[in-house]
């Protein structure tokens, strides 16, 4: 009797937040893997919820910079070496390098998911030197693979148009469940008496309508904008905030595990995505969070980016701003919060479309990729 199938499945994030990879593990499991997730502890990491699959964080002596990648890729490259495998999952282009040479060297199959279009991401792009080691990375190992996933269409032709390989689509989608209700906001310390702006997410961070949605704050009464989550931008948000003298209007909570973050989503009123077109990475992004406010029945205020004005236009679930202007962004909420059928009818729709736009549909893609190893 054979034994059963190994995979490791490895990112270079904390493991606590990221769904994707959550998922991803799961559907290797009920496909008869053995699954362990490799990422790592930083110190500022949550605890790690508990998971049917086994995990491991390496603690490494550093965070950023250039030493940490070397750091990540040496101890990384030595997990996947000596460590049982059938299957090796890479997550994104700064785990692809490790994970191609040790599938080379242990004859295990080898699975490429890219979040984004990693190097179009504006902390590359504001660095050229940077840029171009990434660019190298994505030439030197891209069109050798035979099994590479990304998040939506645009992106899946960019790849093919560059490196000539077929692309699957696995868009970032929520798996369906029962959104809580057992917290009410005033359990959560919220207002019951305000309408709740909300912009939740994992990569707060510069050029993403952040900024604008705060200057937008200075126009809207009787209603508090919700940030929940983390990234390069949060202390530049919080000094603006306290430079606008908006502090009763706009509320900071740090990142929080998925089961508890939703408990937030439920209970606003408008979901925010507002990234802007300003690099090729935004221009075609899909966010997580457009998912997770489809799935809270929440209604959505978008920037109409191609993959984002996509889902709002056929499903009916939210609007698009007109530009980023702060007092635009403001009269759009405003005019959105006012039509108390419209926002009922949005609510709906998004609910309708949570069944459709679910994991469980996704997920069929990567199956039939697994079936194929």
């Amino acid at each position: 009797m054979r034994s059963q199938r190994q995979a490791i499945v490895s990112v270079i994030n904390d493991l606590v937040t990221d769904q994707r990879v959550n998922r991803t593990c799961l559907t290797l499991t009920e496909a008869g893997y053995d699954v362990l997730l490799v990422g790592r502890q930083m110190r500022k990491s949550l605890p790690l919820p508990q998971r049917p699959y086994r995990t491991k964080r390496m603690r490494l002596l550093f965070e950023t910079g250039v030493p940490f990648y070397l750091e990540f890729h040496f101890r990384l490259f030595w997990v996947l070496l000596f460590t049982k495998a059938d299957l090796l999952f890479a997550n994104d282009l700064d785990t692809l390098m490790p994970n191609y040479i040790a599938s080379k060297l242990k004859g295990a199959e080898l699975v490429y998911d890219s979040h984004e279009y990693f190097t179009g991401v504006p902390e590359l792009q504001n660095h050229p030197n940077k840029q171009r080691t990434w660019k190298w990375v994505e030439k030197r190992f891209i069109p050798r693979l035979k099994h590479m996933l990304t998040v939506n269409e645009s992106i899946a032709g960019l790849y093919h148009e560059e490196f000539g390989i077929d692309v699957k689509v696995v868009r970032n989608l929520p798996m369906r469940r029962d959104m809580p209700t057992t917290l009410s906001r005033k359990a959560l310390n919220l207002p019951e008496d305000k309408s709740i702006l909300l912009l939740q997410g994992a990569g707060i961070n510069i050029e993403r309508g952040s900024e604008e949605a705060i200057q937008g704050m200075q126009f809207l009464d009787n209603a508090l904008l919700l940030i929940i989550g983390g990234g390069d931008a949060i202390d530049t948000l919080k000094q603006l905030v306290t430079e606008l003298n908006l502090n009763d209007k706009v509320r900071f909570i740090p990142k929080l595990p998925f089961e508890q973050l939703m408990q937030y989503t439920v209970l606003a009123d408008i979901g925010l995505t507002l990234d802007k077109d300003t690099n090729i990475n935004y221009r075609y992004s899909l966010p997580n969070k457009l998912f997770d406010y489809i799935h809270a029945g929440l209604p959505v205020l978008a920037s109409p980016l191609i993959e984002v004005k996509k889902i709002i236009d056929q499903y009916q679930v939210g609007e698009c701003i007109d530009s980023h202007d702060p007092r635009e962004i403001a009269l759009k909420a405003k005019a959105m919060l006012a039509d108390k059928t419209k926002l009922a009818q949005y609510r709906a729709n998004a609910i309708k479309a949570s069944a459709i736009l679910c994991w469980e549909n996704e997920k069929k893609v990567l199956t039939e990729i697994l079936k194929t190893i």
